[in-house]
């Protein structure tokens, strides 16, 4: 069983963009998908809402998704979202 999260990150000006190409650039993307149980990290920019960034984030159980959540990368996210301004959508799937 996987699990799949969306998160929408909306911001003014392209800051969602902004806080995306710095989670690449300063490798945090890379450390996250490294994770154990992580399946796939990938940010995308919706068509029709230009400051918006969607990232599809997959884990291989709960428990994966639990010790990411736990992980240090959670506070270099957070402190992003807050340099960029960004409010949060969250969508979760579950693959049975």
């Amino acid at each position: 069983m996987s699990l799949t999260v969306h998160v929408y990150y909306t911001g003014e000006n392209g800051s969602a963009r902004k806080f995306a190409e710095e989670m690449i650039a300063s490798g945090t993307v890379g450390l996250i998908r490294a994770e154990k149980g992580n399946e796939g990290y990938e940010y995308y920019l919706p068509m029709d809402d230009i400051n918006t960034v969607l990232l599809i984030d997959r884990w291989k159980d709960q428990a994966a998704l639990d010790a990411h959540h736990k992980s240090d990368m959670m506070t270099t996210i957070a402190q992003l979202r807050s340099k960029y301004k960004l409010r949060m959508r969250v969508e979760r799937f579950q693959d049975i």
